[in-house]
């Protein structure tokens, strides 16, 4: 009634009046915030001091590399003096690799000079590589390139690092580093058929998996078998002709896929011994490849220390049964010694396969989740039998680093073992094989990363949490006491750019009792009168988790970045991931659609009812890969609850991802006589019915690891569906995003701003990433 007696300019004030307080509410992110959020992101060098890792160049030496707001230096300790030094004059190296590399287009900057991988020569001399080139260099910093010719083939280290082992032509060659003569070993090598390859459908590099015998003498690999293997196709973007990019790339449920033929050479007399047994499957006992490490090798293969036998694990197709097996290097003769099965999916650890070879006393160290956690077994190598326990309890053995026969121990990281800490925290222990109680060496409540020494007698020790920097110590191997200090981390260049600690929490999982970690970040500013929407940034494994480590970290991706643009962003392990135990671990086998996502509301929600400020009608959601799939599931399964959703290169249906992945962790694809199969739950382009928030589909068009087809394949059900979306295909970009890392984050944060908090975002903002 009143409305229909009101005039124009009553009306027109009305409006004016709405409009005004509507524009009141919407919150405006100035330059100012994404200039601050962007210092965050990429903020670890404003970390002086922190030394996580160092590189053992034998038994007494170390290098590392100490960095400060004056630069990096790299850095070698005397263990035996105690001296610690420059390895090079940095400007003497700089100068000499200048002249070596012709980089006068963008010449080498001394206090930038700190290169990783460092490794003795056979002659002493230092190598390592600098901008792709491999070279050595003498303690005066006088250097040469280790390949005459440019475009040489990537190799595999002898013990006695006089040769390397590489691939061409599909066939293994050696390299005499001294004369830089080379050799073919084999000469049966052909396309899809070749000699110590690499490539495992999402991985695929020209590098040699091969483990060399500790004489130097003997090499252990495998014919690679990818003939009938299904075949992956990605093509560029540029003007003209595209170029096709091709290579075998094996799937679920494919009735042919990629096998390996397990081969011994002789180096000197060039004999290939074939190892009699059937072809095995391209597993291995630690992740989806048969080389796990950063460093190379070959995992799951570990030769005697008179290099005439070799000791290896087979793994079946769907990893349920593993099979310890040895091998006589000069007659190919194999036996299975013993075998494991489970019901889900073996595994020996994360980090290192750990098990151990140790024919001297006929032994073997085997790792097994047999008591609902991971610990170390002891077997008899004549009978096969188990002989005892080494290693008992709650908690886990992650990472086996040592084992010494003569002493009857061995080193192990481990999480889980110390009651009353964070149970994700690495500490380090030692263990008789005979049994007995582990003795703790690092007994600091922090995460703890360890480098042993070659012959096992001293490890450097760097332990932080997520909320305390480093500090870094040199450490006895028999009891843990403290040789040297090496470093403390000094973050208060840090702390001057706005950074503040994220805050550990625990919430329940979704049966109500099981303890969840997480880490929430709040924005700088933050203010406990307001009302923040929420983000959780989700990884679902299984092989790893949400929360990026337990050790410090500047950054943790741009998780405090987008906090402080006006959220709370979370990060929480949930169900289903691992270094808990292994029915933790398992909650969801074979059902890879859960993706930890019960786990993810039912700790959001616990946090919602705690933290008023916490504002869960605006919950959002992003991931990476797993997490990319997870996203588009999270905001699918549960539409009423997350509005925005970010989904980055996801894995949207893994019948069109590697094999060894779902394989490992959903099982074997079946389908029945209707059609319906054993993947089916699991595919995001089912489930676009569902949408009612915002989704942001994210993929590189050269993504050789995640096809970029899996977003696809969502993008064409939703417009089936008659669904709206938001998609961006970054040309020529493969599964990390590189030179394009900044404007995809850039973009994450206004679709955030802008969906999630009613925000404005300063248009086309140049966020940029650092320029060393």
């Amino acid at each position: 009634m009143l409305l229909n007696i009101a005039t124009p300019r009553l009306l027109g004030a009305l409006l004016t009046a709405l409009s005004a307080g509507a524009a009141a509410q919407t919150p405006t992110v100035t330059e100012a915030d994404y200039a601050r959020a962007g210092t965050l992101l990429f903020s670890q060098p404003l970390v002086d001091h922190a030394v996580t890792r160092v590189t053992w160049l034998d038994d007494t030496h170390y290098v590392y590399t100490d960095h400060d707001a004056s630069g990096d230096r790299l850095l070698q300790t005397d263990t035996a003096t105690g001296r610690t030094a420059p390895l090079f004059n940095a400007k003497a190296l700089a100068k000499s690799l200048d002249t070596l590399l012709d980089t006068k287009d963008k010449p080498l900057k001394a206090d930038k000079l700190a290169p990783r991988g460092i490794a003795l020569a056979a002659d002493g001399r230092y190598r390592f590589a600098v901008r792709g080139t491999e070279v050595i260099c003498d303690a005066k910093a006088a250097c040469t390139k280790v390949y005459a010719k440019a475009g040489a083939e990537p190799g595999a280290l002898s013990p006695d690092k006089r040769s390397e082992a590489f691939i061409r032509d599909w066939n293994l060659w050696v390299r005499n580093l001294s004369t830089g003569a080379e050799t073919q070993l084999t000469t049966d090598g052909v396309k899809d058929y070749g000699y110590a390859t690499d490539n495992a459908g999402w991985k695929h590099t020209d590098k040699a998996i091969v483990e060399w015998s500790p004489d130097s003498k003997k090499i252990a690999t495998f014919q690679q078998d990818q003939r009938k293997t299904g075949d992956m196709y990605l093509v560029t973007t540029n003007v003209g002709h595209p170029k096709l990019e091709a290579w075998k790339y094996p799937l679920p449920g494919d009735k042919d896929v990629t096998m390996i033929e397990r081969v011994i050479i002789d180096v000197p007399s060039k004999q290939v011994t074939r190892l009699k047994m059937e072809p095995d499957q391209h597993r291995s006992t630690l992740c989806d490849d048969i080389s796990c490490g950063p460093d190379g090798g070959w995992d799951d293969v570990k030769w005697a220390p008179d290099s005439k036998t070799v000791a290896f694990v087979s793994t079946s197709r769907f990893h349920k049964d593993a099979w310890f097996r040895i091998a006589d290097a000069a007659t190919g003769s194999v036996r299975t010694v013993f075998s494991e099965h489970v019901q889900t999916q073996y595994e020996s650890g994360n980090g290192t396969a750990s098990w151990a070879y140790l024919p001297g006393t006929n032994e073997a160290v085997w790792f097994s989740e047999r008591s609902n956690w991971g610990q170390l077994y002891l077997y008899d190598l004549a009978t096969g039998k188990l002989k005892h326990a080494i290693t008992t309890g709650e908690g886990n053995v992650t990472e086996l680093l040592k084992v010494d026969p003569a002493t009857r121990t061995a080193w192990f990281r481990g999480v889980g073992r110390t009651a009353g800490i964070n149970p994700y925290y690495q500490q380090f222990w030692k263990v008789s094989l005979d049994g007995g109680a582990p003795i703790l060496l690092a007994p600091e409540p922090a995460d703890h990363t360890v480098s042993l020494s070659p012959d096992g007698k001293l490890f450097v020790d760097a332990y932080s949490t997520t909320t305390v920097p480093p500090v870094t110590v040199l450490r006895s191997a028999a009891d843990g006491s403290t040789v040297a200090k090496v470093a403390s981390a000094d973050i208060s260049r840090l702390k001057a750019a706005g950074w503040v600690a994220p805050e550990p929490f625990t919430v329940k999982a979704r049966d109500g009792k099981t303890d969840l970690y997480g880490i929430m970040f709040k924005p700088s500013n933050f203010d406990p009168s307001k009302k923040y929407p929420i983000v959780n940034y989700i990884y679902p494994g299984p092989q790893t988790g949400s929360v990026r480590g337990r050790s410090f970290l500047a950054a943790h991706g741009d998780n405090q970045s987008l906090a402080e643009l006006g959220f709370i962003v979370v990060a929480i392990d949930g169900m289903g991931t691992p270094w808990r135990s292994k029915s933790f671990h398992d909650t969801w086998y074979g059902d890879m659609a859960d993706n930890t996502l019960p786990d993810q509301v039912a700790g959001m929600k616990e946090l919602g009812a705690k933290y008023p400020w916490i504002d869960l009608s605006r919950a959002g959601i992003w991931g990476h890969s797993g997490g990319g799939n997870a996203s588009t599931a999270a905001i699918l399964r549960y539409p009423d609850f997350f509005k925005v959703a970010w989904s980055e290169s996801g894995n949207h249906d893994n019948r069109g991802y590697e094999d060894d992945w779902a394989e490992r962790y959903q099982g074997e694809l079946v389908v029945d006589k209707d059609g319906k199969g054993s993947y089916d739950s699991q595919a995001n382009q089912s489930l676009v019915s569902n949408l009612k928030g915002h989704l942001m589909l994210v993929h590189g068009t050269m993504d050789d690891n995640v096809p970029p087809y899996l977003t696809l394949l969502v993008a064409d059900a939703l417009m089936k569906a008659n669904k709206d979306f938001d998609m961006l295909m970054i040309p020529d970009v493969h599964h990390g995003y590189g030179a394009r890392t900044a404007y995809i984050a850039r973009r994450r944060w206004d679709y955030f701003v802008k969906n999630l908090a009613d925000g404005v975002p300063p248009k086309n903002y140049d966020l940029k990433m650092p320029a060393d």
